[in-house]
Order: C-alpha cells, then structure tokens, then sequence
C-alpha cells in the first residue's frame, strides 16, 4: 500500500496541471486510472489491495462500473475468484438487449465497483439498472475517494463508499517522498478543502 501511490504516479496515472472533470470541475489534479490496463503488475496490486477491503464486506458478485471499472472489476474478480457482471451503459438495439452482462439472479447482492468517486452521480446512475433487474446493492468500492462529497451523496441515499485510498492520504504519502513539488502539494490540498 505504501508504494501504490508512488506507482500511480509513475505510471503517469495521476497528473498535475490543469484539467475539467467529468462533473465540470475544474482540477489541479487529474487522475486517470484507465491506464491501469497497460500496467498489469500496477492492476494486480490494486486488486490486491482492493481485495482487503472486499473481503470484509458481504456479496454475491462484482458489479463493474465501464468503462475505467471494467479492467479494475476484472482483475478484482480473477484475484478474488468472485463473478463479474456490469450494467451497459447504452442497450444494443440487437442481440440480447440485456441492461447487464453476465449471469446472476434476481436477490443476490452485488458489490459495485469502480475506479475512483468525485460525486454519487455516476455511481447511483450505475445503481438503477441493477436494483431494476432485482439485485441488491449496499456497498461501492473504489479504488480513490477525491473527498468531494460522492461519499455523502451515497450515503444520502442509502450506500456505503469503501476506498483504498483517499486523494489526501495520496497526496501526504507523494509529497512525503519528494514526488510532487511542494506548491503542487499545498494547490492540490487547498483545492480538496471546502469553501468557507
């Protein structure tokens, strides 16, 4: 664990600059997990280390979040030897015109995963079509908490958030190290605190 914010970094993982957010904020920070796919050793260890946290919670099957949760859902279900599913995000007007791949049974209980949570937006998005088709959902593991409400916004509605790490924590463990410049540092951090 010590060492997985440092390989996020080099991996080119996580960035500093200037960047819009998917929910329109604008970051000092970007982190873009996606690439975790092109590392498969920097995967394996994330789903290590997302495993710990998994296996205190109670669940049927991984419910992946696409497209960045995907590879993260895989390497978690193959480290775990657990079933995979995932909700589409567009139906196909062919085929099966399934809401959700793979196999299950209405009443089991998935654990939604995905790469990191900025706000509960995407995530409760994810929520519907899975608690439409029956399943249970109680929990959501992510990989980083950004600590910009999304655990407060699910929890509002009833789901709790797991993180392997929070974007504080990371930021204290690269800046420990000499990775990151010290006004990146103190930016970034002043960004995560709410307004006053």
């Amino acid at each position: 664990m010590t060492q997985l914010p440092d390989r996020l970094l080099s991996s080119g993982c996580i960035k500093f600059g200037t960047f819009t957010l998917k929910s329109g904020l604008i970051s000092p920070i970007y982190i873009d997990l996606r690439l975790l796919a092109s590392y498969p050793p920097l995967l394996r260890e994330v789903a290590r280390t997302m495993a710990e946290i998994a296996r205190q919670l109670s669940f049927d099957r991984i419910a992946a979040i696409p497209t960045a949760g995907l590879p993260i859902g895989v390497a978690l279900a193959l480290e775990m030897d657990r079933p995979l599913i995932y909700p589409r995000r567009q139906v196909k007007g062919h085929g099966t015109r399934r809401t959700i791949e793979g196999a299950f049974e209405p009443g089991e209980t998935v654990l939604l995963v995905d790469d990191l949570i900025t706000r509960g937006e995407s995530k409760l998005e994810a929520i519907a079509p899975l608690e439409a088709a029956g399943l249970v959902v109680r929990d959501v593991l992510v990989l980083i908490d950004r600590e910009q409400g999304g655990r407060q916004d699910l929890a509002q509605n009833g789901y709790r958030l797991h993180a392997a790490l929070q974007l504080t924590d990371l930021l204290n463990a690269l800046h420990a190290a000499g990775h990151i410049s010290p006004q990146q540092y103190t930016e970034t951090i002043k960004y995560l605190q709410p307004a006053t």
